[in-house]
């Protein structure tokens, strides 16, 4: 019997572990391959470790004609005004879905969630076309405008969340002479800070990792992303495998970042929305 169970947890334990070395592989090789010479990677094993180390390839990106500097910060900016955006209106939104009486709020709040079905891929012509007629196609704010508005995913989450707030403190606080606005602030948006948190991670990596908008509506380098950025060092630099995985790495250091930042707060929600 023991030695049953022993097998089936060494069985677990070994399925885990492939899975692990699936998802992590890649990255391990975008690594090591990004601290290597084209050289080395020409005549070593792509698993085998840099011999020696060497940073030329990210000072190529940073200082050369690639501009993957410029396509950082281009993203970084992008990502933190949608964020700010999306958090604001949503927030907003899903208040007034959760808490707030008014005609037609159900059928309201279940319409808007129906653009959820509607592929994203649908939605790039008429943004494209909406873009070129105000003018600002090919500029920083065709990235972050048809974003910055709140999203149906984010309405949801939050009014579910904030659905499990007690009543009783949003009433003791109206007793207290807390308008709407004053609830929001200090009750409401205070006690819901792990799924804000989750939903700040999930905004800024999907938005980091947006392709096909940005490759759409801009053209050039002037408003490059990093995604854009990185696909085009394959026919700019003659499949220079060593340069683009050193700029696959260096859009991956700030989302560990991220990652790492609001991990507490990201498994908190996880838990509380389990045991809801």
């Amino acid at each position: 019997m023991k030695w049953t169970k022993f097998g089936s947890t060494a069985a677990i334990y070994l399925v885990l572990l492939l899975g692990a070395l699936l998802t992590l592989g890649p990255f391990l090789l975008s690594i090591l391959t990004a601290f290597k010479t084209r050289e080395q990677f020409a005549q070593q094993s792509a698993l085998s470790w840099p011999d020696p180390f060497t940073v030329e390839n990210f000072a190529q990106l940073l200082t050369g004609p690639a501009q993957f500097g410029r396509a950082i910060v281009i993203t970084v900016l992008a990502a933190m005004l949608i964020l700010v955006g999306q958090l604001i209106c949503s927030i907003l939104a899903a208040y007034a879905f959760a808490r707030v009486d008014f005609p037609g709020r159900q059928v309201l709040f279940w319409v808007y969630l129906s653009t959820l079905m509607i592929p994203p891929v649908v939605l790039v012509v008429p943004l494209y076309l909406m873009m070129t007629e105000a003018g600002l196609r090919n500029s920083f704010w065709s990235l972050v405008l048809p974003f910055a508005f709140a999203s149906p995913y984010a309405i949801f989450l939050l009014r579910e969340y904030f659905r499990g707030i007690p009543q009783e403190l949003i009433d003791a606080a109206r007793l207290d002479g807390a308008n709407t606005l004053d609830v929001l602030v200090e009750i409401v948006v205070p006690l819901s800070r792990p799924i804000i948190a989750t939903l700040t991670l999930i905004t800024i990596v999907s938005h980091w990792n947006s392709f096909m908008w940005p490759l759409v509506v801009t053209t050039g380098t002037e408003w490059r992303v990093v995604t854009v950025a990185t696909a085009s060092l394959q026919s700019q630099f003659n499949g220079n495998w060593t340069l683009v995985m050193a700029a696959t790495t260096l859009a991956l250091v700030p989302l560990l970042v991220l990652f790492l930042l609001f991990q507490r707060s990201f498994v908190r929600s996880i838990t509380i929305a389990g045991s809801a």
